[in-house]
C-alpha cells in the first residue's frame, strides 16, 4: 500500500506506534501498554496508552496476536513508521562508525570484486542483517570508436568499441568490394558523428548517413542494443545465516531464501530497483502489495554510481520486524560514499 494514503496520527498515537516498533524490533514479542507505561518516558497511564491503542488497532496499525494482551506492528504501521518518523531523526550511525566504515573501503582497490564483497559484508554486519550489492553496469551502452578492416573480396571485419571497456565485432557482407582507405573513412565519419553517443542518439542520427555510412551505423545499433541486453548483473551477497534465526516463522526463512538464491526472481526485484527514478533509500514492507513472495520481508535498498552512466544497487534484506533506522541509515551512508568513490575513480578532474 502507498505510504501516503495511510491515515494520519496525533503526535500522540505516532509516539505509541513508534515505541511499540522500537519494542518489537529489539524483541520480536506483543507489546502492552503496561510495558509502555512502565518503560517508556511516555508520562500517560496505562489506561490512556490502552485507549491510544485500540484507536490505531482500528486504523490497521497494530493487531492482537491470537489471544495476547500485547500488540503488535502490521505491514501499514512499519509504513507509517518509516515515512513519518525515520525522516526526523538522526542517523543511526554514529560519526565513529561511518569513519570506520569509510577507512574499510579505501583500504579496498575500487570497483573490484574485493570492494563490493566489502560492501556485502559491511551492509550484512552494521545493519546485523542479509545484504546485497550489485556491482556496477552501465545504464546504457555508449559508442567510443569503431574500425573496418578489409578481410576477403565483400567480407569486412566490424570492431566496435563502447565505453566501458566492451569490444564486439562483427562480419559484414557488403555488397561490393570495398578498398580499405574507403572502409577508414567510413569509420571516421562515423567516429566523429556517433562520439559517447548512446543507442537511443544513434539511431536518431541515421537518417543523415549515406548508404555505406548507415549499414555500417545499423549494425552498430544492433550490437549496442545487444550489449545492452546482455550485461550480467553481478551480485554479492552476506549474513543470510545471521539473519534466518530472526524469523518468527518458516515462512519467513524460507522467502529470504528464494530471495538471495533465486537468479530470476532477484533480477526482477534488482531491475526494479535500479531502474527507479527514486534517488533516496527505498523502502519495501511486505511487498508492498506487489509482490506476494516478499510478504514477511522488509527490503531496504538504494542506487549508487554514476547517473546516466554507471550504477548498481545495494541493499539489506529481513523480516517485517528490522531495525528500519539502522538499516536505512547504513544503506544510505554505504550508497552516497560508493557513489563518491566512484565519481573520483571516473572523473577525477571534477
Amino acid at each position: 500500500m502507498d505510504a501516503s494514503l495511510l491515515p494520519e496520527l496525533t503526535k500522540r498515537q505516532e509516539a505509541i506506534l513508534s515505541l511499540i516498533i522500537r519494542q518489537y524490533t529489539q524483541k520480536p514479542e506483543p507489546v502492552s501498554s503496561k510495558i509502555l507505561a512502565e518503560n517508556t518516558d511516555l508520562n500517560l497511564s496505562s489506561a490512556t496508552i490502552r485507549n491510544e491503542m485500540a484507536v490505531l488497532e482500528d486504523l490497521g496499525y497494530i493487531h492482537a496476536p491470537h489471544t495476547s494482551a500485547g500488540r503488535i506492528p502490521t505491514q501499514n504501521g512499519y509504513r507509517y513508521f518509516v515515512k513519518h518518523q525515520l525522516n526526523m531523526e538522526q542517523s543511526a550511525l554514529t560519526t565513529s562508525e561511518q569513519k570506520h566504515i569509510s577507512g574499510k573501503f579505501q583500504s579496498q582497490p575500487l570497483a573490484t570484486e574485493g570492494w563490493l564483497r566489502l560492501a556485502a559484508t559491511i551492509l550484512a554486519r552494521t545493519a546485523q542483517s542479509a545484504s546485497l550489492v550489485t556491482a556496477p553496469t552501465v545504464e546504457s551502452s555508449r559508442y567510443k570508436r569503431l574500425e573496418l578492416i578489409a578481410i576477403q573480396g565483400r567480407l569486412v571485419l566490424m570492431v566496435l568499441v563502447l565505453h566501458g571497456g566492451i569490444v564486439q565485432q562483427r562480419m559484414l557482407n557488403l555488397a561490393e568490394s570495398i578498398p580499405q582507405i574507403k572502409l577508414e573513412d567510413v569509420a571516421n565519419i562515423l567516429n566523429g558523428l556517433f562520439a559517447d553517443c548512446s543507442t537511443a542518439q544513434l539511431r536518431f542520427k541515421l537518417s543523415q548517413l549515406a548508404q555505406l555510412e548507415r549499414e555500417v551505423a545499423e549494425l552498430a545499433v544492433e550490437l549496442m542494443e545487444q550489449s545492452d541486453k546482455d550485461q550480467t548483473r553481478l551480485v554479492y551477497r552476506d549474513g543470510l545465516s545471521e539473519v534466518i534465526g530472526s524469523f518468527t516463522d518458516g515462512e519467513g526463512a524460507q522467502q529470504m531464501v528464494r530471495v538471495l538464491e533465486e537468479r530470476a526472481f532477484l533480477e526482477i526485484i534488482l531491475n526494479d530497483m535500479v531502474t527507479s527514478e527514486q534517488d533516496d533509500v527505498r523502502v519495501i514492507v511486505g511487498g508492498d502489495g506487489r509482490w506476494d513472495e516478499l510478504n514477511r520481508l522488509s527490503l531496504i535498498f538504494s542506487r549508487y554510481g554514476i547517473p546516466g552512466q554507471l550504477s548498481g544497487a545495494i541493499g539489506i534484506l529481513g523480516p517485517t520486524h528490522i531495525n528500519y533506522g539502522r538499516a536505512i541509515s547504513t544503506v544510505r551512508y554505504v550508497s552516497g560514499l560508493m557513489t563518491s568513490m566512484l565519481a573520483e575513480l571516473y572523473h577525477p578532474e571534477e
